[in-house]
């Protein structure tokens, strides 16, 4: 399975171009109108949509056929692909808030990756550092393990960091990530459709297959293991239901909300963007709110989600081209108002 790097859809420009919220205090419904316009025009099969406002989900909705030649519903079930890291990182700090995990607890207490045995850097490794990518490690290994700069000291996206947590996790206690995900956040919100990997209990006629930039379709062997941080399968409507419990703040306690959401670093070269714990944070907007935000990438998948939990709005994109981010930044253009994005 290839693994991509963390891509923003360039929206460099959008801290500083959305109106002050006495202009604006929605995300029109009619942004999703022009999506199946543009699904023809940049070959994208499938788009699933869904716009949150006040906290509650105000519209979902899904476009295009499925491979088989049915239509895509609000049950079409896709690779979110990064996305599914800050499903990863509320599932551990709900932990933290039960008092279970610690978040600067060094992790060698519970693993150490036999690659890095041998490299004192290990002990520095917590949490905190895994879930603002501060870890050192490269995105994905290339054959042994191997830290690139001291952990703690700048931010390097990272899926080996959080394998490296998920290992932690495991052997602490003794359960799978999926069965931790299953018993904190899927069951209490109801997100029956959503798992690490693919499962042989999902129905494959309800999953959008990638597709390259011509819009053809990219063979591939669904993905079966459990990884933190990439290849979460579920539907629009499971994620929409994580999307409104952290608009809410009703996932986490006040406090541990205020750290997920503050930056822990800054990504290099880019003032207003920074990551908190899981998610890209950016601040201040033009209305003094911050957004939370996360994007996808895997061959023939582009995802995104964006939100405002001081107005409690949000937008989610999920999408099976390559193409995706295209059609994504229209988007958000129309939902946000933004007079300029750089492409």
């Amino acid at each position: 399975m290839k693994k991509y790097l963390f891509q923003l859809p360039i929206l460099l420009l959008l801290a500083l171009t959305v109106k002050p919220a006495s202009a604006q205090t929605i995300v029109p419904l009619s942004c999703l109108d022009s999506i199946p316009a543009w699904m023809q025009q940049h070959h994208v099969p499938v788009i699933a949509a869904s716009i949150l406002e006040d906290g509650k989900i105000k519209q979902t909705k899904s476009f295009g056929n499925l491979e088989n030649g049915a239509v895509a519903s609000l049950n079409t079930l896709f690779n979110v692909a990064s996305l599914t890291k800050p499903i990863t990182a509320l599932t551990v700090l709900k932990l933290v808030d039960a008092g279970k995990w610690s978040l600067d607890e060094p992790l060698d207490k519970y693993w150490i990756d036999p690659d890095v045995k041998d490299d004192p850097r290990y002990k520095k490794l917590t949490t905190r550092i895994v879930l603002s990518h501060q870890t050192g490690f490269p995105n994905w290994r290339s054959g042994k393990l191997v830290f690139m700069f001291e952990p703690g000291t700048k931010y390097s996206y990272s899926g080996e960091g959080f394998e490296y947590l998920r290992h932690a996790l495991e052997h602490k206690f003794n359960r799978t990530l999926q069965q931790l995900a299953y018993s904190v956040l899927f069951k209490p919100l109801d997100m029956k459709d959503t798992h690490y990997g693919w499962s042989k209990q999902m129905d494959s006629t309800r999953f959008a297959d990638p597709h390259d930039k011509n819009g053809a379709l990219i063979k591939m062997t669904k993905n079966t293991a459990i990884i933190s941080a990439d290849w979460l399968v579920t539907t629009i409507g499971d994620y929409s239901k994580f999307a409104q419990s952290v608009l809410n703040q009703k996932a986490l306690s006040q406090k541990l909300f205020a750290q997920m959401v503050t930056p822990q670093v800054q990504m290099e070269g880019k003032p207003k963007e920074n990551m908190g714990l899981g998610w890209e944070v950016m601040t201040p907007l033009e209305n003094g709110e911050y957004l939370i935000m996360h994007t996808g990438s895997d061959d023939g998948v582009k995802t995104l989600i964006i939100l405002l939990p001081q107005s409690k709005r949000g937008i989610i994109l999920f999408t099976n081209g390559n193409n995706g981010f295209d059609i994504i930044i229209k988007t958000i253009r129309e939902a946000f108002h933004i007079k300029e994005l750089a492409q």
